[in-house]
């Protein structure tokens, strides 16, 4: 039987050519000390996700493109990435030549909050006490930048995706879990999931038992 070249998460891409479409590509990095059997996963996922894409095209070819953690559009944007991820800079830039346009995704200043909050949490404070009541409220300050992060981006998804058009979203599955109850109704998710895709997650799934199973062996996170 003939591999799948994309899971759609709602009916066949046949029914969608009318109507907005998103095409998601969940992002996955490499670290610097990641071991071979991972290595070897993250250069299959990459290599098959441009054919996923373009087979998902068949219901409508990318116009707009939207990368977590990018706050900038066109090759401004298109820079940044390309320090963030190598793997999808070189999918993003392939279909800017294509025609597709690279947007802004995220409120930087929005961001900023996010990553400033986080840090506060990490402070030890001098009393268990300070610990506790300063900790619960920044953790709630925390919470709410984050929902707000969510919701802002799905409304800049809204504001720049034309009605008719395809966009590609590069984002963690995790963030996209999020996002996407957020999305209007209108617009139909399509996630590019490779079968390396489920090997990767598998594999981090797995990935502490074989840690506690292994002596002596190279710890990666």
């Amino acid at each position: 039987m003939p591999e799948e070249l994309g899971k759609i998460e709602k009916p066949a891409v046949e029914e969608f050519k009318l109507g907005r479409k998103l095409y998601h590509v969940p992002l996955v990095y490499l670290g610097k000390d990641s071991p071979p059997e991972y290595k070897e996963k993250f250069e299959r996922y990459w290599n098959d996700v441009p054919d996923h894409v373009n087979n998902l095209e068949k219901a409508g070819l990318v116009k707009k493109i939207y990368h977590e953690s990018i706050s900038l559009a066109g090759e401004e944007g298109l820079k940044l990435i390309e320090k963030l991820n190598e793997k999808s800079y070189q999918l993003v830039k392939s279909k800017c030549e294509q025609g597709a346009e690279l947007e802004a995704l995220e409120d930087q200043d929005l961001i900023n909050e996010i990553v400033d909050w986080r840090r506060i949490l990490l402070i030890e404070f001098l009393s268990e006490r300070a610990r506790k009541e300063v900790g619960e409220k920044v953790f709630g300050f925390y919470q709410e930048a984050v929902k707000r992060r969510y919701e802002t981006l799905a409304k800049r998804i809204d504001e720049t995706l034309k009605d008719g058009e395809a966009g590609m979203l590069l984002m963690r599955d995790d963030e996209r879990i999020q996002v996407q109850p957020q999305l209007p109704s209108d617009i139909t998710v399509f996630l590019v999931h490779p079968p390396a895709f489920e090997e990767i997650n598998r594999w981090l799934r797995d990935r502490p038992t074989q840690k506690s199973e292994e002596k002596g062996g190279q710890k990666w996170n």
